[in-house]
């Protein structure tokens, strides 16, 4: 994900490798304390690139997840948290964000040793957007209110917002450190207290987040990490029935997993889940802009975004021109080390998401369809995919349908909007989709007819810590993001008086 300025770094750097960071934190936060697992174990966490391991984290399984809700459930009830005022909790994220700022160049290198993203990426685009958020919902701490409702008779009604309570959080490893400042900071403006798990393939920099979350002064118990794996850990944390509601980023499949779950306790829920986002492209468009969009709307993060505009529209009469100009640009990418500040594609995550990916592309080579680049292992050594695109692909095609999450690009042509339109919706998800034209009232139908949550005109990828996001149909339920997040976080309470 990237802000508008971030879209656009596009210029070469030098040529310089930024540094290795050394691990500081690979245990448990529970209460305020690193703790190894009650069990002993860990597990190895892996630099994609080189398919080394980086180090061994404690394993946390459902004894420790105990552990943690216990002392969210404290924290929230008494002490320091539960007394503060809002304004004063405002003041420690503030803090966090300033610590995160400080420390900017090596939460950067973290993520990139962890994830493989390229430090360019991390620098500019995973890093700026964890502070914006974070200062956002700062912002927010002393600002959430209720109302007065002038009911029948001599009485005297107001609302009030309550924490829903202790979160349960569990986030994916495609934007380690942006996930968690999308969940941290509505739940700490609105007073809750957490328990995170960080995905298993990359737990370092959430681990080291939770340190600086410690230094900034946030009272021990609000915040408790429990990396893991999700069928122990991650369902330990569902199934709690100390824990009030749980926020979830992630696929489709295990959301469908933890709401099943998630129902024995009847526990609030949020998912932003997955994708298969259209990307339209008009024939009146600014042709280089919707080029050089639709490569980053696919291509960013290795693929691995759940937005990312993997259906590319683009109509009949350019289609031809554009898959020429754009194949041409996507041959351009520059994989290699992502501590190299030049590098623009890295690896994808692990073994598994590598393996995925390349079933998917003999997928489409064998339903019939045409890869005019790569498409192939880039390299020996980590898990580099060639950036690939393909044409000739039919709307039923696996390729088409499933959320391939990689380096992967389907290119269908249309001939008229309510053709792309009805095409467009054609899908189980419905998380975000983007129109390139210079006509302005095409681009609100488009906006008004495509059923995604987040819909971009003439852009792809801009993201504010003030829009929502979230996904229609199979793609989620809740907003992350503004105000919206957090209704995610509070309990609406109603107060009646009586004035005789």
């Amino acid at each position: 994900m990237a802000t508008a300025a971030a879209s656009k770094k596009n210029g070469s750097h030098k040529s310089t490798l930024v540094a290795t960071p050394s691990v500081k934190q690979a245990r448990l936060l529970i209460d305020g304390k690193w703790v190894a697992a009650k069990s002993g174990k860990t597990f190895a966490t892996f630099n994609p690139a080189t398919e080394q391991k980086i180090a061994d984290v404690a394993e946390a399984d459902a004894a420790d997840v105990d552990l943690a809700v216990k002392a969210a459930r404290k924290s929230l009830e008494s002490g320091p948290w539960a007394t503060m005022d809002a304004r004063d909790r405002g003041r420690l994220i503030n803090k966090l964000a300033d610590l995160v700022e400080a420390n900017l160049d090596e939460l950067a290198a973290l993520e990139t040793l962890d994830n493989g993203k390229p430090i360019r990426d991390s620098k500019a685009a995973d890093l700026p957007l964890v502070v914006d958020c974070l200062r956002y919902y700062a912002g927010w701490a002393d600002k959430i209110k209720g109302d007065t409702v002038p009911v029948r008779g001599n009485f005297f009604c107001y609302t009030r917002r309550e924490p829903v309570g202790v979160v349960g959080q569990i986030i994916p490893w495609n934007f380690p450190l942006l996930m968690v400042a999308w969940k941290w900071g509505p739940a700490l403006a609105t007073g809750c207290t957490i328990v995170l798990k960080p995905a298993e393939q990359t737990p370092l920099s959430a681990l080291r987040l939770g340190e600086l979350a410690l230094e900034a002064g946030i009272p021990k118990g609000v915040i408790n990490l429990v990396p893991g794996y999700g069928p122990t850990a991650g369902a330990a944390l569902v199934k709690h029935p100390g824990v009030d509601k749980i926020a979830f980023t992630g696929s489709t499949e295990t959301g469908q997993l933890i709401m099943r779950d998630a129902a024995a306790t009847l526990k609030r829920t949020t998912f932003e889940l997955g994708g298969k986002s259209p990307n339209i492209v008009f024939a009146d468009a600014n042709l280089d802009a919707a080029i050089a969009g639709a490569e980053f709307g696919l291509f960013f993060n290795q693929g691995q975004c759940c937005c990312a505009g993997s259906r590319l529209f683009v109509e009949q009469k350019i289609h031809d021109e554009f898959v020429e100009k754009l194949v041409k640009r996507a041959k351009t990418r520059k994989l290699g080390n992502p501590f190299d500040p030049n590098t623009t594609q890295g690896p994808q995550v692990d073994q598994a998401q590598f393996d995925k990916i390349l079933g998917y592309i003999d997928a489409g080579h064998k339903a019939g369809a045409k890869c005019l680049t790569g498409g192939k292992r880039f390299g020996k050594t980590g898990f580099y995919i060639e950036p690939t695109v393909f044409t000739e692909v039919t709307d039923d095609m696996p390729i088409a349908v499933d959320e391939i999450f990689g380096p992967v690009l389907s290119v269908l042509p249309f001939k008229s909007t309510d053709e792309v339109i009805r095409r467009a919706n054609a899908t189980n998800f419905g998380l975000a989709a983007a129109v390139w034209t210079r006509d302005i009232g095409k681009a609100h139908q488009i906006a008004h007819s495509v059923r995604a949550g987040t819909v971009w005109v003439n852009c792809y990828d801009v993201f504010d810590a003030a829009a929502p996001f979230g996904g229609f149909k199979q793609s989620g339920i809740g907003r992350e993001l503004g105000e919206a997040a957090l209704s995610n976080y509070t309990e609406l309470k109603t107060v009646t008086v009586s004035l005789g």
